[in-house]
């Protein structure tokens, strides 16, 4: 009966009644800022000369607002939004910790990017079948799905960038592009109804949707309840979202066939909202279940990174190529879950961070040399240094990078995740982890050589270059259009290489907040929510005074809580 009556004093209580800051507002500016001009953008499907400056300008603001989300959480800790005047858990919250402002921040900078290069290279039939409000609605996805603060929202969020990215794979309703679409659409289906299903599972053993409330309750679980086999559907789902081993087949099938711009937010995008998915249910709510899988997730990390790169140096098709390498990304960053330490997930986070740009990056160059060579396979194509030197200067940085090697942004996550192996006992990780990065070397090389260094497509006589003679002539305007979002890429891959330690402590802050996420919890659900003993003494100290452990998340096994 008292239960009753607290329940029913909790319930009268509920509501918002204060006004939320200014500042908070930014919590879900990227959303609004997406949705709105999504739908301006469908108004003005047939002023295509307007669409393109109008999605730049969007897409601008949108990068304006994640800054300026980004600085307010790092200097503030995590936000909350709650939408309809419930108090969580009862109302739909968006709560944004360092991880998922970081993650907001550079997705929309690659939309920016892409936005450059899409106005050289989509058609004025492409803008008018939607290109660009596809763009802009894709990106309301994908911010909402980092933003929100319930598990049921993120699956929709899902869904809201899976109709967009479907419309931006179709796009000039070709063959290859509807075949790729099917397949595309009917495993990424099956992982959505799978994520569903864990959601509707976890929702009726905890009677939540609210994280930081599903994190609370996880922990006080009674033995023997089945919370493992939830993670276990989670972890398919969102593995076949993320294009890991053995689910991994739809991205190879698909990501060739639309035009290099779609493919290139595909690469930078769509997989990282499937990586960031496990790692905000699996470390951050259900890090008992994460220790379980951990070995085998290890295996599918390891499986996932040299099969990616072995299909890479199997390709003759550029664009096929930069699938695959992909598909290894995704391994190295879900070998940081599988170590379950902070270093590991500090690792994961770097590489999601880097893997976003670099790749986009990669797929737009790739764009400008079948632009030049006016082909897609490596066969065929030759000479282009002769032609093109500063492309080819460009590509050779994006291929350091991608591979790994300093002083590029890729050399920090292979060696936090390589440190983080060793620290773990985990050497033939470790040794995965730098055979990839060879192989990824020998693979880039390999397309740099016959692209650039060789004098013709295959057959052209050694010392002789008769490529440059018979490639078409690019207009030298549209050339340096193309050749700005890749430079603006380039150079932050260089910046984030030589002056890493702003990108380093923003991914431990990350890191930090999915492993001891007392903060998340109170910032959602207030001080209350949080037991005494399991907050930490200090904002900076995270083990309890008498050295138990007792606040450490149960997905941590490096037990130095730093």
């Amino acid at each position: 009966m008292a239960e009753h009556a607290k329940q029913a004093a909790n319930i009268s209580q509920a509501m918002v009644i204060d006004t939320p800051a200014l500042a908070d507002w930014l919590v879900i500016a990227p959303i609004i800022i997406c949705l709105l001009g999504g739908a301006f953008l469908l108004t003005q499907r047939k002023n295509t000369a307007l669409q393109g400056r109008t999605a730049i300008a969007i897409l601008a603001l949108l990068v304006a607002a994640c800054i300026g989300l980004l600085v307010h959480v790092i200097n503030n800790g995590p936000i909350v939004m709650t939408m309809g005047r419930w108090l969580p858990p009862f109302g739909i919250s968006f709560a944004v910790d360092i991880l998922s402002a970081l993650l907001a921040l550079v997705a929309a900078l690659v939309a920016f990017f892409c936005g450059l290069y899409a106005l050289i290279e989509i058609e004025t039939h492409e803008r008018r079948y939607g290109f660009f409000p596809f763009l802009v609605l894709l990106m309301a996805g994908v911010s909402g799905a980092f933003l929100t603060g319930d598990i049921f929202n993120l699956y929709v969020w899902f869904e809201v960038l899976l109709i967009a990215s479907f419309g931006l794979l179709i796009l000039g309703n070709e063959k290859p592009q509807l075949d790729g679409a099917v397949k595309y659409a009917f495993l990424n289906l099956i992982a959505t109804t799978l994520f569903l299903i864990a959601t509707g599972y976890l929702y009726g053993l905890v009677g939540t949707l609210n994280m930081a409330d599903i994190a609370i309750r996880v922990a006080a679980l009674p033995e023997g309840a089945p919370i493992h086999t939830i993670a276990a559907i989670y972890l398919v789902a969102f593995a076949m979202k993320a294009a890991a081993f053995p689910l991994f087949s739809w991205l190879p099938a698909a990501y060739h066939t639309p035009r290099i711009v779609v493919s290139a937010v595909f690469a930078g995008l769509l997989t990282k909202v499937g990586v960031y998915a496990l790692l905000r249910t699996l470390v951050m709510l259900m890090p008992g279940s994460l220790l379980i899988f951990s070995d085998v997730l290890v295996w599918i990390a390891a499986a996932t990174m040299l099969i990616g790169v072995l299909g890479a140096l199997a390709q003759n098709d550029i664009r096929r190529t930069m699938g695959y390498l992909v598909i290894s990304g995704i391994g190295s960053m879900l070998a940081g879950i599988a170590l379950t330490s902070d270093l590991g997930l500090m690792g994961a986070i770097l590489y999601a961070v880097h893997s976003m740009i670099v790749m986009t990056a990669l797929y737009m160059v790739c764009g400008l040399m079948i632009r030049q060579a006016g082909s897609h396979d490596l066969r065929q194509l030759g000479g282009l240094y002769g032609r093109d030197p500063f492309l080819s200067a460009l590509f050779l940085i994006l291929a350091f990078a991608v591979s790994g090697l300093p002083p590029f942004s890729g050399f920090w996550p292979k060696l936090t995740l390589v440190q983080a192996s060793l620290a773990g006992s985990n050497g033939w990780l470790a040794a995965a982890i730098l055979l990839t990065g060879l192989f990824t070397t020998i693979a880039v090389g390999r397309i740099w050589i016959m692209s650039f260094w060789r004098g013709g497509p295959v057959g052209t006589p050694d010392g002789e270059s008769i490529a440059v003679h018979t490639m078409p002539q690019l207009d030298p305007a549209e050339r340096r259009d193309l050749l700005f979002p890749i430079i603006g890429l380039t150079a932050l891959v260089i910046a984030l290489g030589i002056f890493p330690r702003p990108y380093l402590n923003i991914a431990a802050g990350g890191a930090g907040g999915l492993l001891f996420e007392q903060s998340y919890i109170r910032a959602v659900l207030g001080e209350a929510a949080v037991a005494p003993e399991t907050q930490p003494q200090t904002e900076t100290e995270i083990e309890p005074e008498n050295g138990s452990g007792d606040s450490l998340s149960e997905g941590d096994t490096s037990g130095d809580g730093t």
